[in-house]
């Protein structure tokens, strides 16, 4: 049975609708993916399953408890780190940590996990001075000092460089590893292929579609595309007659391959057969950005 299951949630504010019979399942594990544009209706799927937030309609269950109905037993077990969470700037790091873990009847060590998140040096510092990646790890700690089997991660790395971004990424790689269940939510396509096991493409409050990264990219129509300028001539039907090719198109005296698998492999063999060497060769792979907007028509960023 999944971790978390999600039926036909919905959810209404006033007059918008921000989430639409949105239903996914999570399996124990994993890092499981909730992506889309801001506005898409992430943030408030997840403060549903995170009992922060009453439904509409639908119905959920995470680790067989239900979020409304169920709600102290369910903060026992699950860790939420929120896109604007924020601690008072004076607390300091060890105050703010021991403190949560008074919350819980069996925490985890707050020494330990200081540590271990790279914060031991900062155990005295206020949060109004750290780093935005210190913040970030210690957002991490925060969530996991209850033991939970689940964490619920909201754009952990909005505004962070490109060097603490990955340092994170390697942190939540590390949550994963230590056994516990991962939701992240993020509009970063690049974090998700790198990251996210499965992934709930959401667009306009509704789930466009459930798959792994390379589920995604390799439904693409286009495929991989391959562009060289080929030393000698050669026949089409060279490169046509593979299996991961899909068509051979021609402009000026560059060729172009489109297909799947291991195109670049089977290309490459092929001319070496025929002593035909591919000059200025470039191999374009599709990504999750191409996926999303194959499946909603415009780019993430619109």
């Amino acid at each position: 049975m999944p971790v978390i299951e999600v039926d036909k949630l919905h959810k209404r504010y006033r007059g918008h609708v921000a989430v639409q019979d949105v239903s996914f399942g999570v399996d124990e594990g994993e890092i499981f993916g909730i992506c889309g544009r801001n506005g898409a209706g992430k943030t408030t799927t997840v403060e549903c399953v995170g009992g922060l937030r009453v439904p509409d309609g639908g119905s959920i269950s995470v680790l067989g408890l239900d979020p409304v109905r169920d709600r102290a037993a369910l903060r026992r077990a699950v860790g939420i780190q929120l896109q604007a969470s924020e601690l008072p700037d004076r607390m300091r790091v060890q105050e703010a940590v021991e403190l949560f873990a008074s919350f819980y009847a069996h925490p985890a060590d707050p020494d330990e996990l200081i540590e271990r998140w790279g914060l031991g040096g900062k155990r005295t510092a206020a949060f109004g001075r750290l780093s935005g990646g210190q913040k970030q790890r210690l957002s991490i700690v925060l969530a996991l000092v209850g033991n939970p089997r689940v964490a619920i991660l909201d754009e952990l790395t909005t505004g962070l460089d490109p060097q603490a971004r990955r340092d994170t990424w390697s942190a939540i790689e590390q949550i994963r590893d230590s056994g516990v269940t991962v939701v992240l939510v993020t509009h970063f396509m690049e974090e998700a292929e790198r990251l996210c096991d499965r992934i709930a493409l959401i667009d306009d409050g509704r789930v466009v579609a459930v798959d792994t990264p390379d589920g995604f990219v390799s439904g693409l129509p286009g495929g991989q595309r391959l562009r060289f300028r080929p030393s000698a001539e050669f026949p089409d039907a060279l490169l046509t007659d593979l299996p991961e090719v899909h068509a051979v198109r021609r402009k000026a005296q560059t060729v172009e391959v489109t297909g799947r698998g291991d195109l670049l492999q089977a290309v490459t063999s092929a001319l070496a057969v025929h002593r035909v060497m591919p000059v200025d060769l470039r191999l374009d792979q599709p990504t999750l950005d191409d996926a999303f907007v194959a499946l909603t028509g415009r780019p993430q960023g619109e």
